[in-house]
């Protein structure tokens, strides 16, 4: 009896530490292969950041990593080599774990791709050859100015709804504002591959130049009550004539006080209902999306 006792606990010894063999095999073969970037690059992830740059020529790329494909995706696949191959960038067939590893977790879609990083463009660079074109009399132009936007998915929701609804240009304040990365261009689905973002490093007196040149400034605010010595109106009362501005505030603080009282006029959204404390205001890129709509739609029924 105590041979099969002896017996059996060896069997359970064995089976065990197997376990733990078979445990740690597994954790390696899980362990993705470590990729090394090539220095002074990104990662972008996702379907639409990814076609878009390889479509453009506004990055230098490097790579392409694909998902090893099942059927199902066959047709993205060979549309992606197909726009690498065409732009000369090398393509690797990789496992997803080797993606989720290369964007840190991100959305990948089964698609990343190794390039240099998008900069604000500066106003100066980029004025000038507009002007003949933008000066045109019957032109309605708007810009957008960001002042300390700092969430990556707000200011990439921010450029698809710009972008999308006819804004003619988005500047940032280079104060306190996030950097165009990778999770920017995904939030944006791929606008910010198409469309340039400039930055100004005096947002004031950069607004003051404008409103000097004719152009409307307006702010944006929650609550009227939050405002003083700026007239304050409603957003589908609101009219233009004239090239504007519209300057859309950080995510906690809004609009900083000295900019405020820059601003012409102050846009307001007015609520469908008497809104409970603490849940008085709207994201900032649905805010910003509500205004934007509210204000193109005149410029596309008036026509250029």
């Amino acid at each position: 009896r105590g041979a099969r006792q002896g017996a059996a606990a060896g069997r359970e010894l064995w089976s065990s530490q197997e376990a733990d063999f078979s445990k740690a095999r597994k954790r390696l073969e899980e362990k993705p292969q470590s990729i090394q970037r090539t220095k002074g690059s990104e990662i972008l992830f996702g379907i639409a950041p990814c076609s878009l740059a390889l479509s453009q020529s506004r990055r230098d790329l490097f790579r392409l990593f694909l998902k090893q494909s099942s059927s199902s995706r066959r047709l993205v696949t060979s549309e992606f080599v197909l726009q690498a191959t065409a732009r000369g960038v090398p393509v690797h067939h990789v496992k997803r774990r080797e993606l989720d590893a290369l964007c840190r977790d991100g959305v990948h879609q089964g698609v990343c791709l190794e390039a240099t990083p998008l900069r604000f463009k500066s106003l100066e660079e980029a004025e000038k050859p507009d002007l003949g074109d933008e000066e045109s009399p019957n032109r309605q132009l708007i810009w957008l100015v960001l002042e300390q936007i700092q969430d990556p998915m707000n200011l990439g929701a921010l450029l698809r709804s710009a972008y999308f609804l006819g804004v003619d240009r988005v500047v940032t304040s280079q104060r306190n504002s996030c950097p165009l990365t990778p999770t920017v261009s995904k939030a944006s689905s791929g606008a910010m591959e198409v469309f340039d973002v400039y930055s100004t490093d005096d947002l004031r007196s950069f607004l003051k130049a404008k409103a000097a040149e004719g152009w409307e400034v307006v702010g944006t605010v929650s609550k009227p009550e939050d405002v003083e010595n700026v007239p304050v109106i409603g957003c589908l009362e609101f009219r233009w004539n004239k090239p504007l501005i519209i300057v859309i505030g950080s995510e906690g603080d809004g609009l900083s006080l000295e900019t405020q009282l820059l601003c012409h006029r102050m846009l307001v959204i007015p609520p469908g209902r008497a809104l409970h404390p603490g849940i008085e205001s709207l994201n900032v890129s649905v805010a910003t999306g509500i205004l934007l709509h509210s204000i193109c739609s005149q410029k596309l029924r008036h026509g250029d």
